[in-house]
């Protein structure tokens, strides 16, 4: 992710700014923190003036902190042609980075849940993860439409993240690995149910 202050000029001075900004929010973020823009600039020794520069805003801040910022893909290279497999290894790498990440992941969700404008919406709200799920069903379109599709990506989102990993082991008692393999199997089963019964209803159904 960059900003458009970034992207002209001296770029290599400006991308070591950009990525001590990031990282002093991400540190706050992790300690449970809400960072604004002022502190973020404190925190990493930049002037005030130069971090609005960067980030106007402290959404814009925050969207950039969040650490699954930079993923484009959650398939590995080799990635398998069994929508089952890629579809595991997909919500495997998923769950791994929801635990990995899980104190700046719980602050996000946190975030998610409070008022704010839609130009700055966070990555939680943009549902990012939505667009991994569904290359990893890709090659279910022979026999899904891209709404049907989708639709079962949402509903394999709604059962992984960090939304499901609070409340199974918050709620439901269960140490991070078995919440992590909860999920998987949550995954594959609405999988296997979409490919015996169809898929869930899509949006525009």
């Amino acid at each position: 992710m960059s900003t458009p202050y970034q992207d002209a000029g001296r770029t290599g001075q400006k991308r070591r700014t950009f990525e001590a900004l990031v990282a002093a929010a991400r540190e706050a973020v992790a300690a449970g923190d809400t960072p604004t823009v002022d502190s973020t600039a404190a925190a990493a020794s930049v002037a005030r003036s130069t971090a609005y520069r960067y980030f106007p805003s402290q959404r814009e801040l925050l969207a950039a902190a969040h650490p699954e910022t930079a993923r484009r893909s959650l398939l590995p290279a080799d990635a398998p042609a069994d929508p089952g497999a890629r579809l595991d290894a997909v919500v495997l790498e998923f769950t791994q980075l929801i635990v990995a990440t899980e104190a700046q992941q719980r602050t996000m969700l946190r975030l998610s849940l409070e008022p704010g404008p839609a130009e700055s919406a966070l990555p939680l709200r943009q549902g990012r993860a939505i667009a991994w799920i569904e290359e990893a069903l890709s090659p279910l379109g022979g026999s899904f439409s891209a709404p049907q599709i989708r639709a079962l990506a949402l509903a394999v989102r709604s059962a992984i993240g960090i939304e499901a990993l609070v409340w199974l082991t918050d709620i439901g008692g269960l140490s991070r690995e078995q919440a992590m393999a909860s999920m998987r199997w949550s995954a594959r089963a609405l999988l296997q149910q979409a490919l015996r019964s169809g898929p869930p209803p899509a949006a525009d159904a």
